[in-house]
C-alpha cells in the first residue's frame, strides 16, 4: 500500500465536505505528531546537553537533587519533548495556517505567508529573552528568599520543567507583534481600535503574563514589561503598515 501524499491545502473558494475536513484536519495533526516524533529522538540523545544548559542560569553553587527512582528518567523525557516541540515549531505554525487558509481570501492568504518565518523568528526571540533576561533575575529572587529560614534544595523535576514550560510559553507570547500585524493586514483590527483599546489590552497581557509558570514578583514585571513594549510598538508598526498597504491598495475591504 503506497504512502499517501501530504495533506493538500485547500484553494480560496474551493468546497469541502465536513468528512473533508475532518480528514484533512487529521492529516495534517499527523504531519505534527511526526514533526514532534522526528526530533524527539534527537533531543533525548543530547538531553544531558540540555539539562545543563538549562541549570546555568541557577545561581552559583546552587544543585539539583532528585527524590524518586524514576525521576532522572522521566526528567529527561520532559526535557526532551519540550526541545522536540520547540524544533518543531515552524512546522506547527505552517500545517496550523495550511488549514485555516482557506477560509480567507486569496490575497489574504500571500499576506499571511509571509508571517509563518517572522513567527519563528520571534519564538527564538522570546525563547533567548525568558532564559538569559527572565529566569536568571527570577531564579536569583527565588532561591535567596528566607533563606536563612529554610535549607533551600531545588528538586531536578520541577525545576527543569519550569525553565523548559517558562522559556517555549514566553517564546509563544513573544509573537504578540506579527500576530497584530496580521490581524490589521486582514482587516481583523484597525489601529485606531488597538489606540482605543490600550486599557483593554494592558489587562488581558497582565493576564497572559500572570498565566505563565511564574508565581514572583520579579519575573512577572520582566515578562509584563516587554509584552507592553511589544504591543506598544506593534501598533506604530502596524500604523506605518497600515499606510503603506492602503497606499498600493492591498488593504481588502469587506
Amino acid at each position: 500500500m503506497r504512502l499517501r501524499r501530504l495533506p493538500r491545502r485547500l484553494g480560496y473558494g474551493e468546497e469541502a465536505t465536513l468528512v473533508e475536513h475532518l480528514d484533512e484536519l487529521r492529516s495534517r495533526l499527523i504531519v505534527c505528531l511526526a514533526a514532534v516524533g522526528v526530533f524527539f529522538p534527537v533531543a533525548y540523545i543530547i538531553h544531558d546537553r540540555l539539562v545543563r544548559w538549562l541549570m546555568r542560569p541557577l545561581p552559583d553553587r546552587t544543585h539539583i537533587v532528585t527524590l524518586g527512582v524514576t525521576e532522572p528518567f522521566t526528567t529527561a523525557v520532559k526535557v526532551s519533548f519540550y526541545a522536540a516541540l520547540a524544533a518543531a515549531f515552524p512546522v506547527l505554525v505552517w500545517q496550523a495556517w495550511s488549514f485555516f487558509a482557506p477560509a480567507v481570501q486569496e490575497g489574504r492568504q500571500r499576506v499571511v505567508a509571509r508571517f509563518v518565518a517572522l513567527a519563528t523568528v520571534l519564538f527564538a526571540t522570546g525563547m533567548a529573552f525568558s532564559y538569559f533576561v527572565i529566569l536568571p533575575l527570577a531564579l536569583r529572587f527565588l532561591t535567596n528568599f528566607d533563606d536563612d529560614l529554610y535549607d533551600i534544595q531545588i528538586r531536578a523535576s520541577y525545576y527543569l520543567s519550569f525553565a523548559s514550560l517558562m522559556i517555549f510559553a514566553t517564546g509563544l507570547v513573544f509573537q504578540l507583534p506579527i500576530f497584530i500585524l496580521a490581524l490589521v493586514r486582514l482587516r481583523i483590527l484597525t489601529t485606531d481600535q488597538l489606540r482605543r483599546n490600550r486599557r483593554m489590552a494592558y489587562v488581558l497581557l497582565l493576564g497572559a503574563a500572570i498565566l505563565l509558570p511564574t508565581v514572583d514578583p520579579v519575573s512577572l514585571a520582566f515578562e509584563v514589561a516587554p509584552l507592553w513594549l511589544l504591543f506598544e510598538g506593534s501598533i506604530w508598526l502596524s500604523v506605518a503598515m497600515e499606510r503603506r498597504w492602503s497606499a498600493r491598495g492591498q488593504l481588502v475591504t469587506e
